[in-house]
């Protein structure tokens, strides 16, 4: 099925209220704090809304943006995979977050879901991408394994092979190379999804979303009141460093908002508030710390190793 108005539409109008949904859910969890609302226009064409929480009573810093946008010819960042597209005029919608607990204990998040639509030689061309991560500073088997088992529900629908190749894709892509370690312990990532037909694609982005907050609200309620002290915010903002470096070297999304023209503040509301680095920083042999490092940096098949 090619993308219709009617059917983009559909999609705008999903977009918009995952995040309402995503926020409310996050105010709810903290109990304290509130999002700003900060909407904004792109000269170039379209717009969006940023809403970030700050300083609650569990979440540190949320972000949570919603975008709208269009313009006349695709950055480079859009078509490095996909040269043909050159100068292409282009359209895209997505809801992007990214959560940074103040407790060492809880994980921080990233999720995301999109759409692109293009005009290339006169020929209408789309694609879906998305999915969700998750980035631990003191990692829990249990953890972890809920995370994947929820990221495995909202594939099954979809095909028996689906979780496992985008759980792949998301070790692949969420790598850092020049540390040769994962940002986390993964979970799913996509993207160019169209041979499935419009109908399938959206419906899987759709369980996508609709599923973080299953994913990630459990493991928040399981640890923001673990107590913790100065050690373990010291690690916290050391392993911070790593999303900076991640989102200002590798990532494609950060990549294409910069290139394109997009908004600076809402682009880069994804970093943490605090960071820190160290000069050749090592873990304490078998430390708590060092346990990050040695069984949760890399790519493992977490559905089977740790139940």
């Amino acid at each position: 099925m090619s993308a219709t108005s009617s059917n983009v539409d559909a999609v705008l109008a999903y977009l918009r209220e995952l995040q309402d949904r995503i926020c409310a859910g996050l105010e709810a969890a903290d109990g304290a704090a509130k999002f700003r609302r900060d909407s904004w226009q792109r000269p170039e064409g379209g717009g969006g809304e940023t809403r970030v929480l700050r300083d609650g009573r569990i979440f540190e810093q949320a972000g949570v943006n919603f975008s709208h946008v269009m313009g006349t010819k695709l950055p480079p960042s859009a078509t490095a995979q996909r040269p043909e597209l050159a100068g292409a005029s282009w359209v895209a919608m997505g809801v992007s977050l990214v959560i940074h607990p103040s407790n060492p204990y809880v994980p921080t998040t990233h999720a995301n879901v999109r759409f692109f639509s293009t005009l290339a030689a006169e020929k209408s061309i789309w694609w879906f991408g998305g999915g969700f991560d998750l980035t631990p500073y003191y990692p829990f088997a249990e953890d972890v394994l809920h995370w994947h088992r929820t990221a495995q529900r909202a594939c099954a629908p979809f095909g028996d092979d689906v979780y496992e190749r985008h759980k792949q894709w998301c070790d692949r892509y969420f790598f850092l190379k020049h540390r040769n370690e994962t940002r986390g312990v993964g979970g799913l990532f996509f993207d160019d999804l169209n041979e499935w037909g419009f109908e399938r694609c959206f419906a899987y982005q759709r369980s996508v979303g609709d599923h973080f907050l299953d994913a990630y609200l459990p493991i928040v309620a399981r640890r923001k009141d673990m107590a913790w002290g100065e050690r373990e915010r010291q690690f916290q903002l050391y392993r911070r460093g790593r999303y900076v470096e991640f989102n200002l070297v590798y990532d494609r999304g950060t990549s294409f908002g910069l290139q394109s023209g997009g908004r600076t503040e809402s682009i880069l509301m994804s970093l943490p508030p605090l960071a820190r680095w160290e000069y050749d920083w090592q873990p304490p042999p078998n430390s708590p710390e060092a346990l990050l490092y040695t069984d949760y940096l890399r790519p493992r098949d977490w559905l089977r190793e740790l139940v």
